[in-house]
């Protein structure tokens, strides 16, 4: 198995720290939409950076990283109450907050498929499932937390953005590719792929007939 050099691996957990970020910030907006308090704001920022990754964990049988490591907490709770002092000043840029959410969808579901692939090989359906997981578990709670249907599920070209990355870097690996490639080819494509659906705002089709 290839593993990564020391540099690279610096390189993904910066950018873990990034996507979880990003996410965070999501989760602050949100509960401020919602009139939350700062403690509430804060709680759901922690929610969407670090839930999927959790979950995924807890579903692999690991002990999760998000508790092991406190940096990924204390980067959601910075994010959270640095919204909070900030939303009237950022509100009006919040296609720059879609675009950070973008390259965490990427981030978490190559992390994710890397986390299953240390664990098990090239396991198609343990790498798919732990890199979706990680990238719209947190966003799902997030969601369901202040009652509105995970727009993943009704609307947007999201889990399929990551479905794809992570099908490419699986085939990688599979045929031989190196694993540093192909989690940084993963990312690549599967931000790219969710920032050209938001710019022309590629939906999934709907059933005929159904409310909109």
């Amino acid at each position: 198995m290839v593993d990564f050099t020391i540099s690279g691996q610096v390189f993904i957990y910066i950018l873990d720290l990034f996507g979880t970020m990003a996410f965070a910030v999501t989760g602050a907006f949100k509960a401020i939409e919602h009139k939350f308090d700062i403690v509430g704001i804060m709680l759901l920022a922690t929610i969407t950076g670090v839930a999927g990754g959790t979950i995924r964990d807890i579903v692999l049988g690991q002990f999760p990283n998000s508790l092991s490591d406190p940096a990924y907490v204390a980067i959601t709770v910075i994010s959270g109450v640095g919204i909070f002092f900030l939303y009237s000043h950022l509100k009006k840029h919040w296609n720059l907050f879609l675009k950070f959410d973008a390259i965490g969808l990427g981030v978490f579901s190559i992390i994710g498929a890397t986390f299953a692939y240390h664990l098990v090989g090239l396991n198609l359906l343990a790498i798919m499932l732990a890199g979706i997981l990680t990238a719209v578990g947190g966003g799902i709670l997030r969601d369901v937390i202040v009652s509105h249907t995970p727009i993943v599920f009704i609307k947007e070209f999201y889990i399929s953005a990551s479905f794809i990355g992570i099908s490419v870097f699986y085939l990688m690996l599979y045929f031989g590719g190196e694993l540093y490639s192909a989690t940084v080819i993963g990312i690549v494509l599967t931000t790219a792929l969710r920032l050209v659906a938001m710019k022309f705002n590629w939906n999934l089709p709907k059933a005929k007939g159904s409310l909109d």
